[in-house]
Formats: structure tokens, C-alpha cells, sequence
């Protein structure tokens, strides 16, 4: 539009740096969408809306490592049983999906940006001249003192090990891109160590605690982490619901039929006739 031509109020409602458009032209933050289209990929997508920019390839990589590494915890995770269950009611997938992404609250799907908020804080301390330990061990203290019981990204109910944490803070300690900060790793694995101190079962780094660690590196803020980790979890519950869709069930339920749930009611009792209920 020249400078010319007024702009109307619908034009000023709205006002965005993430994408321009008019008919013929998209850009994205300034990219010519045709200049991206088999030139990146989706991780590097991610990166531009979120960032503003490109990201290196080291960070694009990292990225979509830590995107796939998440996807899917099996029927017995609740985001993705739900989305099996919604597809048994004949609904379609974005409901199933819908269902399924809206229970990823603070309890499950939260733990990735509260573990960044923990290692940011303890990273701030370390930079204003604590030794890791110190920071590492004050941090912990606040947390308890806040009433929480279970670190975030830490410990697992279904695995004494998960198996993911390790390979991702190897792939984490081996990029050599300068942009990626990898003192979260020291960080994260301070964590584990203290929490795992005199304690004859250790608590171990779990996914949560991993990815945080580089979403952290990746500079992202912890909320978008939360945003990340759904957008991963996604594609889990997107297949799950897609091979329930090819089954015969319909309306299956959390137990299966021949069995029940615990009552903890009144016991059987009779009603009163009308007159006698005052």
C-alpha cells in the first residue's frame, strides 16, 4: 500500500511482524513464501514464526531432535488416551486431537516449562557469581519451601531410567554451535545430582528435564516450551486417534466393560416416602 492510500480501520484492528500479506504475496517475517518452500523445513518454520528469524542448522537440528523425542508415552499417557477414546464417539480427528491437547495442563505437559523456569533461575544465580552447587542447591530449597513435591523433570512413575534423557544430553554436549548454550546441560545434570544425593535409589533426569534443557540452550522462554511440547505431543495423539478411527469400537471407555469402578458412596438405602422426608 502507498503512502497515498489511507488505511482503514480494519487494517489498523490488527497489527502484526509475523506474517504480510496481500493478494499474490505472502511473506513471513519477510521471507517470500515461495523463496522458503523447498528451502526449509518445518523445524526452521518453527523457529522463524517463534524467533523472527532463520535459526542456524545447528539449532534447526537440535530443534527437531528435541520435537521428535517427545511425540508419543503410549495409551497410558493421558493426552493419549483421551484422543482413542474421543475417536470411538465418531468424532472427527481435530476434535480427537482437540480433546486430547486441552488436558496438557501443569500436571501433564507443564513439567518442559516449569524445569526451564528452574534452570533459568539457577542460571541467573551462576551468573551473578554463585558456584553452580550453590545456586543449584538454593533453587531446589525455594521450590520445597514453595510447597512443591516433585522436582520438575525428574523422576519417572513408568520408567526407573527414561531411556530418552541421556541420548538427548548427549546430542545436547555434542553440537559445537556457539548460539547453543550448553552450560543448561551442566545445569540440568547438577540438578539430577543433588536430588540423587544419599538417596539409595537415584532420582534420574527424565524427557521433561532434557528437553528443558534444550529449549533452555535454544534460548526459548519457558512458556513457548509448553507451546513446543504440545506441538510435539501432536503428532502422537494425531496417529493415535487416526488408528483408533480404523477400528470397529464405538463409545470405549477407560475400563473395559466387565469391569467397574470403586463406589465410595452412601450404602444401599431406600427413599422415604414423600411425608416423612421433612
Amino acid at each position: 500500500m502507498n503512502a497515498e492510500t489511507p488505511r482503514t480501520a480494519g487494517e489498523d484492528w490488527w497489527s502484526t511482524e509475523i506474517i504480510e500479506m496481500r493478494p499474490g504475496m505472502i511473506r513471513y517475517r519477510g521471507y517470500a513464501i515461495e523463496e522458503l518452500i523447498g528451502t526449509i523445513g518445518f523445524p526452521d518454520m518453527i523457529w522463524l514464526m517463534l524467533r523472527g528469524d532463520l535459526p542456524s542448522t545447528a539449532q534447526a537440528t537440535l530443534l527437531s531432535t528435541v520435537l521428535m523425542s517427545a511425540v508419543d508415552h503410549g495409551p497410558q499417557a493421558p493426552s493419549i488416551a483421551i484422543a482413542r477414546i474421543a475417536s470411538t464417539c465418531g468424532v472427527g480427528i481435530n476434535n480427537a486431537m482437540a480433546s486430547a491437547a486441552n488436558v496438557l495442563g501443569d500436571v501433564h505437559g507443564g513439567a518442559g516449562e516449569q524445569c526451564v523456569t528452574l534452570y533459568l533461575a539457577i542460571n541467573t544465580r551462576h551468573k551473578a557469581g554463585e558456584t553452580l552447587s550453590e545456586a543449584t542447591r538454593a533453587e531446589l530449597e525455594a521450590l520445597r519451601a514453595s510447597g512443591v513435591r516433585y522436582v520438575p523433570g525428574f523422576g519417572h512413575r513408568f520408567h526407573p531410567r527414561d531411556p530418552r534423557a541421556p541420548r538427548l544430553m548427549d546430542v545436547l554436549r555434542a553440537t559445537t554451535d556457539t548460539s547453543i548454550d550448553k552450560g543448561f546441560a551442566d545445569i540440568a545434570e547438577e540438578v539430577e545430582r543433588q536430588l540423587s544425593q544419599g538417596r539409595s535409589r537415584p532420582i534420574p533426569m527424565n524427557v521433561d528435564g532434557a528437553t528443558g534443557a534444550i529449549y533452555a540452550a535454544l534460548g526459548f522462554a519457558p512458556a513457548l516450551c509448553r507451546g513446543l511440547f504440545v506441538l510435539s505431543r501432536s503428532v502422537g495423539i494425531m496417529s493415535h486417534a487416526w488408528e483408533q478411527m480404523q477400528r470397529p469400537e464405538r463409545n470405549k471407555g477407560p475400563l473395559p466393560r466387565n469391569e467397574t469402578w470403586t463406589y465410595t458412596g452412601h450404602p444401599p438405602r431406600s427413599v422415604e416416602p414423600q411425608g416423612k422426608r421433612l
